[in-house]
């Protein structure tokens, strides 16, 4: 099991994506050296030679999905591999109760969560038990019995050596023991070190932590206090009551939900896979309609406020932030619909999260690492300083570095009177943050406690 670690924008994906055979074939490229599977040439095996020896699960489960139904999805590969019938009916459950999604043989691929849609791509990856498995990034969307429950698999996997695993991972306390080899990139993609992974600790830890690399087992030790004071609750800005919606009316996603949120109030949405956290935000800033009940923000239901109205009032970022970009370059995207006043606040916004315009302005959104889409998406966001932002896994691919600089610039938003609320699996960030836990659970509020 080799595991690798940089910041983001390091050339990890792009290690992945030439591991697996995509670079060059698929994705053009210029590439030098060469990368060998089972003692040959990837490039001579072709795309074919090497799509019988990886499987791969990418940083966006969702672009991995090509059936309707989760079972034809994973047995799709396997068909494609020539597998017998009778095999696959008893390869497909087996593998999805591995994954955790024992009895959703049937349900829409595209109607599951995130943490679901991942553990989906996974199970297509092992399905044909392939020699070698690279993953991206494979616990951002899981809860936390997920991500446990996914290391365990993975640990399973190591002592029965099927196959080798290339890791690629910011949250690394549960990854780092599972690892034979460590790879740690820095930021121009050029290996900081790569060895048996305490030695590498020994030796580069320091160079590590300024290239802004997650190390093991610092979390108490080494995170950063930050000053964003206590809150002070201003006036309600945003009144939910007896919200219902489902995709499908028979199946509720979020039932009678009520809650108020305050000016500067810092609010964390917990709870598993497919709880409704993302529901729930899509719905408070006017992105989808509750079959029931009401939505007040700023006085208004958000649904029918103007888009233009709506976005100084409110901000959402996808768990998917590619999915809201518009525009050919970084520049034009996060200077979509700006007044004077806003196009004045790009440059420093952008500098500060990692994304200065004159290394990152010309850059097409899709060619980003999966963090700096984050933190665009963001900037997109925080320029137009909206009332209320909702967030949906914002720390999902940020390095170190990206990680602090967006409590900074989150701080200074909640100073100012905005109210945050976060759909989040990253207990770190929810101690850092929240002062206040909502927790979710098969659409329902089941606790909505102040913490401190």
């Amino acid at each position: 099991m080799l595991l690798v670690v940089g910041p983001s924008g390091s050339g990890k994906s792009t290690l992945a994506l030439a591991a697996s055979g995509l670079i060059p074939s698929a994705i053009p490229a210029e590439m030098t050296g060469t990368i060998e599977l089972d003692g040959q040439d990837a490039m001579e095996l072709g795309p074919v030679g090497v799509a019988e020896r990886v499987g791969l699960v990418l940083q966006d489960p969702s672009s991995q999905l090509v059936m309707e139904r989760v079972e034809d999805d994973v047995a799709f590969g396997l068909e494609n591999r020539g597998w017998p019938v009778r095999d696959m009916r008893a390869r497909v459950p087996e593998v999805l109760a591995a994954v955790g999604l024992a009895g959703m043989e049937r349900r829409r691929s595209r109607r599951l969560s995130g943490g679901q849609q991942q553990r989906l791509a996974l199970a297509g990856a092992l399905a044909p038990r392939p020699g070698l498995l690279v993953l991206d990034e494979p616990t951002a969307s899981l809860d936390p019995d997920g991500t446990a429950a996914f290391m365990s698999t993975l640990g399973e996997l190591r002592e029965e050596r099927p196959a080798t695993v290339v890791l690629i991972e910011h949250r690394v306390d549960q990854a780092w023991p599972l690892a034979d080899v460590v790879l740690a990139l820095d930021a121009g993609g050029v290996p900081l070190d790569v060895g048996e992974p305490a030695a590498v600790l020994q030796r580069s830890a320091d160079r590590m932590r300024r290239a802004g690399i997650w190390l093991p087992d610092e979390d108490a030790s080494t995170r950063i206090a930050r000053k964003l004071g206590k809150v002070v609750p201003g006036p309600s800005i945003l009144h939910v009551d007896g919200v219902r919606f489902g995709y499908e009316r028979a199946e509720p996603v979020v039932r009678d939900v009520t809650l108020q949120a305050a000016a500067g109030e810092r609010i964390a949405l917990v709870g598993p896979n497919a709880s409704g956290k993302s529901t729930l935000g899509r719905l408070l800033v006017g992105l989808l309609r509750p079959d029931h009940g009401t939505i007040h923000l700023a006085g208004a239901d958000p649904s029918s406020m103007p888009a233009a109205t709506l976005a100084r009032h409110a901000g959402y970022v996808f768990q998917e932030p590619e999915r809201q970009f518009l525009a050919q370059t970084v520049g034009e995207e996060v200077g979509l619909g700006l007044t004077t006043e806003e196009r004045g606040r790009v440059d420093d916004l952008m500098s500060r999260l990692g994304l200065p315009l004159d290394r990152f302005g010309s850059r097409s959104p899709y060619r980003l690492s999966g963090g700096e889409q984050r933190r665009l998406s963001l900037a997109c966001v925080l320029i137009r300083r909206p009332e209320v932002l909702v967030l949906d896994e914002p720390t999902f691919g940020q390095d170190r570095l990206g990680y602090e600089g967006l409590l900074d610039i989150l701080g200074e938003h909640l100073k100012a009177g905005a109210c945050l609320l976060a759909a989040t699996h990253d207990e770190r960030f929810v101690r850092d943050v929240a002062r206040r836990v909502i927790t979710l659970d098969d659409g329902w509020i089941v606790s909505d406690e102040a913490v401190t």
